[in-house]
């Protein structure tokens, strides 16, 4: 998708506040849910405008009403992304991929930043997001965090088209701790997460996501496979990106320089206040 282009050292891939948001992006809702699985544009502050009938949206739970706050909240049109089953609500960026097909191919994002940014708002309830990964070699992998993981966790399936995944917890802070805010900026750095693939140890680690029936847990299994087919290798690009119910959204950006390059002004978190 842009792995022919020039690429600048900040890309935005995707911003709520934008003209188009979702242009990069195609979206999915559980359809069996129409009440409770949607995604919708609104502004933070005032939850408004509401979803159309008869979706009803979640708010953050607090013990005094913190989100209520001045300054708690932004000031800013976001994206909030809600389902009860997480893996049926989604957007991701690049719209067309299929994910076993075309993960390293042209029709991958082909962005070559090492660094991933997420500025999310924690609604309270489980939520997950995943990047595929190619390395140098063409090798190809998944890198997924979230909320419910509660230890690294490599899965791989003995089908030959499926691509091994690196399942990684993620916690916020807690919504009755009295946080400034419940956005927060998730920064991760993807050359670090390659040599986690070939890592037996990981294989072993008890898996939480309940999607264990293709799971190898046996070390010695993973031994015995093609070792050719793990990313392990020079970090190459970014194949796709996906984000999952339940959460506000507002920015996704790519760098070279992590979290220490500054980003242009309009990246910032304005509050309410």
């Amino acid at each position: 998708m842009f792995a022919n282009s020039i690429q600048p050292s900040i890309v935005s891939l995707f911003s709520s506040t934008g003209s188009n948001p979702l242009s990069l992006f195609s979206s999915q809702c559980d359809t069996s849910l129409p009440s409770d699985s949607f995604i919708h544009l609104l502004d933070d502050r005032s939850s408004h405008p509401a979803p159309p009938p008869p979706a009803v949206q979640v708010h953050p739970h607090s013990s005094n009403d913190t989100h209520e706050e001045g300054g708690y909240n932004l000031d800013q049109t976001v994206l909030h992304i809600q389902s009860p089953t997480l893996p049926s609500t989604f957007i991701q960026c690049p719209p067309a991929l299929l994910l076993q097909d075309d993960v390293g191919s042209s029709k991958d994002l082909g962005l070559k930043h090492p660094w991933i940014h997420f500025q999310v708002k924690n609604l309270g309830k489980p939520w997950s997001f995943e990047i595929g990964v190619v390395d140098q070699s063409a090798r190809k992998g998944i890198i997924r965090s979230s909320t419910f993981q509660r230890q690294p966790h490599l899965k791989w399936s003995h089908k030959p088209d499926s691509l091994p995944l690196l399942h990684l917890p993620l916690s916020f802070p807690s919504l009755s701790s009295h946080p400034l805010t419940a956005w927060s900026t998730i920064s991760l750095h993807l050359p670090t997460f390659l040599p986690r693939f070939s890592s037996v140890a990981l294989t072993s680690s008890h898996a939480e996501d309940g999607d264990g029936e293709n799971d190898i847990s046996d070390p010695d299994s993973v031994s015995t496979m093609s070792r050719a087919r793990l990313p392990s290798g020079t970090y190459s690009h970014i194949a796709y990106v996906r984000v999952y119910a339940t959460c506000r959204l507002r920015r996704i950006w790519l760098n070279e320089g992590g979290p220490g390059q500054k980003p242009p002004w309009e990246f910032e978190l304005y509050a309410d206040g």
